[in-house]
């Protein structure tokens, strides 16, 4: 399988009273629908994954898929800290019309999953499980928990794994990955304020929560990769610079909901014990996305 262009790992839309607001779901995909995006991520770490229990997934996976346009791929974030689990909410996925699955690195027992030769039985053993291909998740400024580089080769050897997303960030990474992982192997990044010097080091894509707000901005940054347009995709770079990173790094979920209300979209209140964003986040988000609306 191969994955290209801007894929966001969408927000879950909550009411006030903290459950699965069903049309707001619906509103969100059907703008996203009029995109260039190349498909969804369904409960990954954006959407607060952690916050959800395993029916309210069910239920966000049916919602997206039933209202996604057809010709967007579909990803369900499936990671959990087990193997049974982990499969079992994968397989779950694919006869639901998932295509991929975006499986996390487990962290809970930091001492075992640092070791590369747990993370090797971790993947293999999902993978070789799994109806459907899987993308390595790893992003270690959360989980704590770094894949390396040699490991992530080594698991591309695996048929039923097929790519990585990784937000570390860190460019010299994405360039040994994009060198020793096979030909056909997926290099995905999930860091927006490097997306442009990723897909110059030859990331095929990206997974990036600062889209649920502004896709058109990273579809820009794409087309311009696409048609070899160097200064219009540094110019669209330092234009998102700010906004993504006070939407990821700085003030995370509740700022990019924020965002999102900003740009038409539902972004809606976080799940506790997430809260909203204060009065002086919202406004130097509001000043941040002046000029990426629409």
């Amino acid at each position: 399988m191969k994955l290209q262009g801007i894929f966001p790992p969408i927000v879950t839309p909550f009411d006030h009273n903290g459950n699965i607001y069903p049309a707001k779901v619906q509103h969100n995909l059907e703008k996203w629908n009029r995109t260039g995006l190349s498909g969804y991520v369904a409960t990954g770490s954006t959407g607060e994954s952690v916050m959800l229990t395993t029916e309210e997934k069910r239920m966000l996976w049916g919602l997206v898929a039933q209202y996604a346009a057809p010709e967007k791929l579909l990803i369900a974030g499936t990671g959990m800290e087990s193997v049974r689990e982990t499969v079992c909410l994968t397989n779950t996925a694919a006869e639901m019309g998932y295509k991929a699955a975006l499986v996390r690195t487990p962290h809970y027992y930091k001492n075992a999953f640092t070791k590369p030769e747990a993370q090797l039985l971790f993947f293999r053993a999902v993978a070789d499980q799994v109806r459907i291909p899987v993308l390595i998740y790893n992003w270690p400024q959360t989980t704590g928990v770094d894949v390396p580089a040699e490991a992530v080769a080594a698991l591309a050897g695996h048929p039923n794994i097929i790519g990585i997303k990784e937000s570390s960030g860190n460019m010299e990474k994405v360039m040994q990955l994009v060198r020793d992982c096979p030909p056909g192997f997926n290099v995905m990044v999930g860091s927006a304020p490097t997306l442009w010097p990723s897909l110059l080091m030859g990331a095929c894509g990206a997974i990036l929560a600062y889209s649920n707000a502004a896709p058109y901005s990273c579809i820009a940054i794409w087309e311009a990769h696409l048609k070899r347009e160097e200064e219009a995709g540094r110019d669209w770079q330092n234009r998102i610079a700010r906004a993504a990173r006070l939407v990821t790094v700085k003030y995370g979920i509740p700022g990019l909901k924020h965002a999102m209300d900003l740009n038409g979209y539902y972004g809606g209140p976080p799940r506790l014990p997430l809260s909203a964003a204060g009065a002086d986040a919202q406004k130097e988000i509001e000043d941040a996305f002046r000029d990426l609306k629409g």
